[in-house]
């Protein structure tokens, strides 16, 4: 009790009220006022009257006073990347939909599959993929409990999901057909009921965010715990305490604050590469991802998707003191067949407001593109990505713009740095904060 009072007495209202202003203007002004009128009335009364001297700081903050006060200033528009067409092509092969690339582009830049190079002797290290004798026994430490194990069926009916490669987006180029044979909306509730059990959950939420109509079929044919599912599939390191929330609505923050929906298909399709897997290569994971759980890392966590390991979903917790604290930032890392000769691609999925990550995900780190080292591993990157959210590399006075993943931040984070600071936190708070969203 004392311990409340401590803290209230020291509490400065004015800056609570600011940082409540920050996360209004991302929504509805006057929806939050009357959440925060009836919190506050709420509290006051169902509280004893030992607990009056305590709350009595919260009953003297007039939410609307404040709130009209901020609202006669002007609000802070939201930074957004305007993406009208792919920033690769510039449109050129095809519209992008309001992602950073079109599908073309996608494909030759990001193949579903991370390419591999031949090995080659590095430090006494061969590509001889022989049994030496020493080697541990196989085991399936780091093998993942997918739910499309082939000894484990799921609950219930889900369609795989399929990635375009980059020959069926040009064989797409080469014969366009603009013939419509049939109009969903003519088809009656019942057909389209029936139809949507053959799509897999991705394009299944796609095709609920068409129109009303179609999201009411969706949601009237899949109830809430398949789409529970969904999201623990989806994304398993993603923890949700509440069992009663609204999965269907989580599942469509989680999908809206992805950097690139191709992306995230890439990940959902698991392809694996051709050839044999290296023991090497198998032996170095099964250790790191043991390592990981062992000796688990601050705010960084990471996973094997499929059976091969070569598709990763990995979370670093913004660090304390940054714009980004408090958010939960998802990341794909794809492991070729060659590595740890080989380094491995690694992109953020949701969306961060920061001058070395690109509005696609991709990360402007050295160690992954030029200074590839053995002695570097997976925890190392997250690491390094990690301390990357703390100290941004960039500075316009030694010209150093043209080595930012996004020039235009940099050049904010430069100039002005409080508004910088102000849109990363906006941004956190819209894209990598779904644990404390009202859903």
């Amino acid at each position: 009790m004392e311990l409340g009072r401590e803290f209230l007495d020291e509490l400065n209202v004015e800056h609570v009220m600011k940082q409540i202003h920050h996360i209004l203007f991302s929504f509805n002004i006057e929806e939050n006022l009357h959440f925060l009128k009836n919190y506050n009335n709420n509290y006051y009364e169902q509280n004893s009257e030992d607990n009056q001297n305590v709350i009595s700081v919260w009953s003297d903050i007039d939410c609307e006073k404040a709130l009209s006060s901020l609202d006669k200033q002007q609000p802070l528009d939201l930074f957004n990347y305007e993406n009208p067409s792919c920033y690769i092509c510039n449109g050129y092969y095809g519209p992008s939909f309001d992602e950073p690339t079109c599908a073309t582009c996608h494909a030759f830049l990001y193949p579903n599959v991370a390419p591999d190079h031949p090995l080659t002797i590095v430090n006494g290290y061969s590509d001889d993929d022989s049994d030496s004798g020493n080697d541990e026994p196989a085991d399936n430490l780091f093998r993942p409990n997918a739910f499309n194990s082939a000894n484990e069926e799921p609950k219930f009916p889900m369609a795989k999901v399929e990635a375009e490669d980059l020959a069926q987006n040009l064989k797409k180029l080469s014969s366009v057909d603009h013939r419509i044979d049939v109009n969903l909306e003519d088809l009656p509730p019942e057909v389209l009921s029936q139809t949507l059990k053959y799509l897999d959950d991705i394009s299944l939420w796609c095709f609920s965010q068409v129109n009303s109509r179609f999201e009411d079929i969706v949601l009237m044919q899949f109830r809430p715990n398949i789409w529970s599912r969904f999201v623990r599939i989806r994304w398993p390191l993603l923890y949700v305490e509440k069992d009663e929330r609204d999965w269907y609505n989580l599942y469509s923050s989680l999908m809206k604050s992805t950097c690139c929906l191709k992306c995230v298909k890439q990940m959902a399709a698991q392809q694996s590469p051709a050839g044999e897997e290296n023991s090497w290569r198998n032996n170095r994971l099964k250790s790191e991802q043991r390592n990981l759980r062992l000796d688990p890392l601050d705010g960084i966590n990471a996973m094997p998707l499929d059976f091969m390991s070569c598709h990763w979903l990995a979370s670093i917790q913004g660090p304390a003191g940054s714009p980004y604290e408090g958010g939960l930032f998802f990341l794909y890392i794809q492991i070729p067949h060659s590595y740890p000769m080989t380094p491995p691609m690694v992109r953020f999925l949701t969306k961060i407001l920061h001058p070395n990550i690109s509005r696609h995900g991709d990360i402007g780190i050295d160690s992954i593109h030029h200074n590839w080292s053995l002695a570097l591993t997976l925890s190392k990157i997250l690491l390094s990505i990690q301390s990357l959210l703390t100290d941004p590399f960039c500075d316009v006075s030694l010209g150093l713009l043209q080595i930012c993943m996004e020039p235009e931040i940099a050049e904010m984070y430069e100039k002005d740095r409080d508004g910088f600071e102000e849109q990363a936190r906006m941004w956190t708070w819209k894209y990598a904060m779904h644990d404390l969203r009202p859903f």
